[in-house]
């Protein structure tokens, strides 16, 4: 917590858990008393009329557990992380033994990658045991954002179709997931001009890839498209070295319709692909990217009549 915050939280951290272990002491100390009680040694306490609290002291067993439970929690913290931001004497973190696991299962697999690296990506998505790795990959890394079947979502990316922000090639995909993506789309509408001229853009866009649309607003807005021209191209086609998707398809990664459109024109867009160059070796990422090829080349055969 110290960390997030200030050394503050960190003090308060250490102080609570120390005088929560005193407290416990304390407890015991006074529970383990014996209070002066009646002859017949009850406490003088009655409820229900007949219900009366003896005055026995607490069994040794149980004082004895007691006492080890603090023992032990005292010894714990002296040995690993627990008061505030305090190391601990054995040096233990969880982040160390995270990377000791980690170091231990890519020793273990390095075989298995080794056996992959003189395959071409053709031959690396046919191979059953690349396949089931690649899809495991995906499933532990991608399939929070693209789903668990690849199919995306609004404002994350079908991966199984042939429409591709930044290029679909093996070697792009593994430079996507190497160092991540940032895709920004600005605020168009001060370039484009009034309401009315963004409204006549975006059904013009819809024109572009045979949506249904309004003519003659798209007629008005076709001149006004010049200032996305720079990015998606005269024609819409997109700019794959920018990440400026292709307008003319029927793929919208945003949202459809006029006010889809409008909100990008107006709200322009910020998305991030988070780079995974440090999380995943260089192995891992060619099966991976293989894998995410391979779905798209898959698709794409089962739509070939």
């Amino acid at each position: 917590m110290s960390d997030f915050f200030s050394s503050g939280w960190s003090i308060f951290v250490a102080a609570a858990t120390v005088l929560g272990l005193l407290a416990c002491g304390v407890l015991l100390i006074i529970a383990s008393r014996r209070q002066p009680s009646a002859a017949d040694n009850t406490t003088g306490h009655v409820w229900d009329e007949d219900l009366r609290e003896l005055n026995n002291p607490l069994p040794l067993w149980w004082m004895g557990l007691f006492v080890l439970t603090i023992v032990f929690a005292g010894a714990y913290l002296a040995l690993y992380p627990g008061l505030g931001s305090a190391k601990g004497t054995l040096g233990w973190t969880s982040l160390d033994e995270h990377a000791a696991e980690v170091a231990q299962t890519r020793a273990a697999m390095a075989p298995v990658y080794a056996g992959f690296a003189n395959m071409a990506p053709e031959q690396l998505a046919k191979d059953p045991q690349a396949h089931a790795i690649g899809e495991r990959l995906f499933a532990n890394n991608c399939a929070q954002c693209h789903g668990a079947d690849a199919k995306g979502s609004k404002g994350f990316p079908n991966l199984t179709d042939s429409d591709w922000l930044w290029g679909g090639s093996v070697e792009t995909i593994t430079e996507t997931i190497t160092k991540g993506r940032e895709g920004n789309m600005p605020v168009m509408a001060p370039a484009v001009g009034s309401s009315e001229d963004v409204r006549n853009v975006a059904h013009y866009v819809l024109s572009l890839s045979g949506s249904p649309h309004n003519p003659l607003y798209a007629q008005l807005g076709k001149p006004k498209f010049a200032a996305c021209a720079a990015c998606h191209g005269m024609g819409g086609k997109g700019n794959p070295a920018l990440g400026a998707p292709n307008l003319s398809d029927k793929i919208w990664l945003h949202g459809w319709g006029e006010e889809a459109i409008m909100a990008m024109v107006n709200n322009g867009k910020h998305n991030v692909m988070p780079a995974h160059g440090e999380r995943l070796t260089a192995e891992q990422i060619r099966v991976l990217a293989t894998y995410v090829w391979s779905l798209s080349q898959s698709q794409n055969v089962a739509a070939t009549p």
